[in-house]
C-alpha cells in the first residue's frame, strides 16, 4: 500500500527514494540552523516539529498524530484510543540520566504516533534528551543494524539490549555533522507497516 505522498508517486520503491533524498536534505538543514538546539528536549511538541521539518515536502500528516492504527510483523503499536494519553504520559516520563531517557525512547516507540516516519524522528529526538542530559549522543556507525532492529522488536518486554547497543556507541561528538545524520541512514528505518481500524482490535 502506497501512502498518500504529496509528490504524487504511486510506486513504493520510488517513494522510499525520494523520502530518504528530501528527509536527509530536511534533516540536515535543522541541524546546521541551529534550531534543533533551541527545541525542548523530551517533549512531545518537540517530536512533531522535528517530524513536520523533516517530511513537511512529502507527506500531509506531517508533524500530526496518526489517525489509523498501525502494526509491524505481530506487533501492533499504541491503539488510537489511548494514544493521545499515552503520549502525554510518555511526554511525563523522567530523562536526567542514559537509563531514564532510553527507557522514554522506547516507550515513544511503542506509542509510534505518526504514521510514517517515526524511526527517524525519534532518533533525533533521543539524541537531544542525551545531549542535554550527559553531553553525549549515539554514534549510529558503531551500532549493527540488525542488531538494533532485533534490539527494537525486544525491547517493550526486555530493554536491556537496546541500552547496551546505545551505551557502547555513546560519543561526545554532539557537533559533529556526520554523526548527527548517520542516525537517518535508510539502513535503520522501520519498513513494513500495515494499517487496520480500531475495531480489529475487539
Amino acid at each position: 500500500m502506497i501512502i498518500e505522498n504529496k509528490l504524487g508517486i504511486t510506486d513504493y520503491a520510488e517513494l522510499s527514494r525520494q523520502e530518504e533524498l528530501i528527509s536527509k536534505k530536511r534533516a540536515l538543514e535543522l541541524f546546521e540552523s541551529g534550531r534543533l538546539d533551541s527545541l525542548e528536549p523530551g517533549s512531545f511538541e518537540t517530536l512533531a516539529e522535528i517530524h513536520r521539518c523533516l517530511f513537511a515536502d512529502i507527506y500531509p500528516f506531517a508533524g500530526k498524530m496518526r489517525t489509523v492504527n498501525l502494526a509491524k510483523g505481530g506487533f501492533r503499536f499504541a491503539s488510537l484510543l489511548y494514544l493521545s494519553e499515552s503520549v502525554k504520559k510518555i511526554e511525563r516520563m523522567p530523562q536526567s540520566n542514559f537509563n531514564e531517557i532510553v527507557e522514554k525512547y522506547v516507550e515513544m516507540n511503542i506509542a509510534h504516533p505518526f504514521r510514517e516516519g517515526n524511526g527517524r524522528s525519534l532518533r533525533i529526538w533521543l539524541d537531544l534528551m542525551l545531549k542535554k542530559a550527559l553531553g553525549q549522543v549515539v554514534d549510529w556507525s558503531l551500532i549493527d543494524k540488525e542488531d538494533y532492529l532485533l534490539a527494537m522488536e525486544r525491547s517493550p518486554v526486555r530493554d536491556i539490549e537496546i541500552k547496551y547497543l546505545l551505551k557502547n556507541a555513546l560519543t561526545d561528538k554532539i557537533d559533529d555533522r556526520q554523526v548527527y545524520m548517520k542516525g537517518l541512514d535508510h539502513s535503520y528505518y522501520y519498513e513494513g507497516y500495515t494499517s487496520f481500524k480500531t475495531a480489529d482490535l475487539q
